[in-house]
Formats: structure tokens, C-alpha cells, sequence
């Protein structure tokens, strides 16, 4: 995987396109800053990094990640979740060591994983198979 780096004067946001479902929190939460007509297309500069923080976590897929000045990242939530959503993906939250198709471990916060196993990322959902197509990624 492959995250590009946005960085700003308090906060960084990166972005790995191949685990985008474009659910578009981001869009929706801060469209100054998240502009998918604009190059670059994200701008951390033009919201406070708090808020720009808070919409990075609204996103599913984990495509987007985030980093203040100080060094904060992301903190997982005292509890794991899991919800499937009704085409089959898997949607989690929390603490989670993924092991993904080459072998590697993969250290995340978000995730949602392919439910019917036709993903090219897996075991990330790419909108591949059935599990993907609904649109709500």
C-alpha cells in the first residue's frame, strides 16, 4: 500500500487510494479541505487540524489517516467493533493487527474487509465483488 502524504502547518493527512471506498465523509465533513475537483486535493490548511482530524476518523476504509504537528496520531477506541454491513463487508474499529494477502501485518485503526472474497486488496473491500457494489463504502 501506498500513502501520499498532504502535509500542513499542524497536521498531515494521507491518503492510500487503493483502500478508498468513497464513502465521502471527507468531502461531506470539510469540503475545503477535501476537494476531489481541485489539485491538490486535499488541503489540511484550510480547516483547524482538530476538525480536520475528527472528519479523517468519520472514514470507513482507513484510506485516510492523520498525524498532528506534535506527533498525535489516531487512538483506537477502548473497545473493538465489528459490523457487517448488509451487502457483506466488514466495517472495524479498533486496536487491529491485520494480516494482509502478502503475509504482512498491518497495524489499523479503520478497516473494512472484503466479505465475499472477490477484492483485488484483500483483505481490504475494493468494490470487486458483491460485497462492494451498494456504494456506502
Amino acid at each position: 500500500m501506498t500513502r501520499k502524504p498532504y502535509p500542513g502547518n499542524l497536521v498531515t493527512v494521507t491518503f492510500d487510494g487503493q483502500r478508498c471506498l468513497h464513502a465521502a465523509e471527507c468531502v461531506r465533513g470539510l469540503p475545503q479541505v477535501f476537494d476531489t475537483a481541485r489539485r491538490p486535493w486535499i488541503q489540511p490548511d484550510a480547516a483547524p487540524a482538530d476538525e480536520v482530524a475528527a472528519v479523517v476518523r468519520r472514514c470507513p476504509s482507513g484510506a485516510l489517516r492523520y498525524e498532528l504537528l506534535d506527533g498525535t496520531v489516531e487512538v483506537p477506541p477502548a473497545a473493538t467493533t465489528i459490523e457487517r454491513t448488509p451487502d457483506g463487508r466488514l466495517v472495524m474499529r479498533g486496536d487491529l493487527r491485520i494480516r494482509t494477502a502478502d503475509g504482512s501485518r498491518a497495524v489499523e485503526v479503520r478497516a473494512t474487509l472484503c466479505g465475499c472474497g472477490v477484492s483485488g486488496n484483500q483483505p481490504y473491500c475494493d468494490h470487486a465483488g458483491a460485497c462492494g457494489k451498494d456504494g456506502e463504502g
